[in-house]
């Protein structure tokens, strides 16, 4: 049993490897002796989307990276399958957060994202009212939207949300904070505000072609086939970027039927920021990679796209184009708001507490970060739901 296998550190690497600094021996402890829900309960104390993160975590780089089984050359606990085991055990016998007593304090979370969910839960816990608010028809954020499939379904994040749900937390769907409702409304009504509203689209490339139909941006794309609707790809896919969400965008176009799956990253491989182990199962999931490939322009060609390279090299041809160079900021958005500081797009916060230079905004995951994992956000939301506990008392 792979629980058996864990030397249970008393200063275990893994935990501290972790954002949300999940007792991981503890947890795996609990699954060893027979004890998969009070697994689940130490998971959630420490990190409420122990689901999604048990399925979307770089573990490679991070708990199991730590672990101390590679000093003795042997394979690292898989604690990602341990929390996974824990988790779907813990939803399939319909698990439920505690919540405290009503203080009467109410708090905002403007976004339904990671870092949000993970504030509004732990402040639910503590007897704050929570109203979450999203622009989009259900919440999750890029759980629901944004993760590929292979990794996380709609279904797992939904789980995640009806779970906080459950626990008092109200979700208010379709409201878009800063445009069809105003943060004054929002600041007249509650004693906090968090600011979990991610990044932007899709960076753009500025070349020509590339709003033609047929050239899609990744985050668009992965959130069509994720809420059901149909994606025509063809048999040749080029995918634009060279991070993680490019990856996932041209597994994703493998799996669901594109016979050809070229990424073009304007570097090297090793300038790639996607995850090496990311890299890896694209290639055995038979993607092809070009480097030093930086696309000029779209041409429309038949049915098709000639993707136009630098002199020399041979364009390349396909029927979808995907963009994935990441997200852009959401300043406009950001910029509603009073008396917050900005920099680089980016919400300054107090790294202790999440507090903005406005003290009663609060905020965190990729608004403040720029872009991180799920597991990062989950942190931020966490640390910022204690600073406000701590501001409002």
């Amino acid at each position: 049993m792979e629980a058996n296998r864990c030397l249970f550190c008393f200063d275990a690497p893994c935990a501290a490897a972790c954002p949300t600094h999940i007792d991981v021996p503890r947890f795996i402890k609990k699954i060893a002796t027979a004890n998969v829900t009070g697994s689940a309960r130490a998971i959630l104390e420490a990190n409420v989307l122990g689901l999604s993160c048990s399925r979307v975590c770089p573990v490679d780089v991070l708990c199991e990276g730590a672990c101390v089984m590679h000093n003795v050359n042997r394979e690292p606990i898989q604690i990602g399958r341990l929390q996974r085991h824990a988790m779907d055990h813990f939803y399939a016998n319909g698990g439920r957060l505690p919540q405290g007593a009503s203080n009467g304090k109410r708090v905002a979370c403007v976004g339904a994202g990671p870092a949000s969910l993970a504030c509004a839960a732990e402040l639910r816990r503590n007897g704050v009212a929570v109203t979450v608010y999203d622009k989009r028809p259900l919440a999750g954020g890029l759980n629901t939207y944004g993760v590929a499939q292979y990794k996380f379904t709609p279904d797992d994040s939904r789980r995640e949300v009806e779970m906080i749900r459950r626990s008092g937390v109200e979700f208010v769907n379709g409201a878009d904070v800063g445009t069809t409702l105003s943060f004054e409304e929002i600041e007249s009504k509650f004693d906090a505000v968090f600011i979990g509203i991610g990044l932007g689209p899709t960076q753009p490339l500025g070349i020509p072609g590339e709003k033609l139909p047929g050239v899609l941006n990744a985050l668009e794309f992965i959130a069509s086939y994720k809420t059901a609707q149909p994606v025509a790809l063809g048999r040749r896919v080029a995918v634009i970027g060279g991070g993680n969400t490019a990856i996932d965008a041209a597994v994703a176009a493998r799996r669901l039927g594109a016979a050809e799956v070229s990424i073009l990253y304007r570097r090297g491989e090793a300038q790639m920021s996607a995850f090496a182990f990311e890299y890896e199962q694209a290639r055995r999931e038979g993607v092809q990679f070009c480097f030093h490939a930086r696309p000029e322009a779209f041409v429309q060609d038949g049915g098709a796209f000639r993707v136009v390279l630098p002199e020399g090299a041979a364009a390349v041809m396909a029927d979808t184009v995907i963009i994935a160079i990441g997200q852009s900021k959401l300043i406009e958005t950001l910029g509603a708001v009073r008396q917050i500081e900005l920099h680089e797009g980016r919400i300054v916060v107090n790294p202790a507490n999440g507090q903005t230079s406005n003290p009663k905004y609060f905020a965190g995951g990729d608004c403040v970060n720029g872009g991180r994992e799920v597991v990062d956000a989950a942190a931020e939301g966490k640390r910022a739901a204690k600073g406000i506990l701590a501001w409002l008392t």
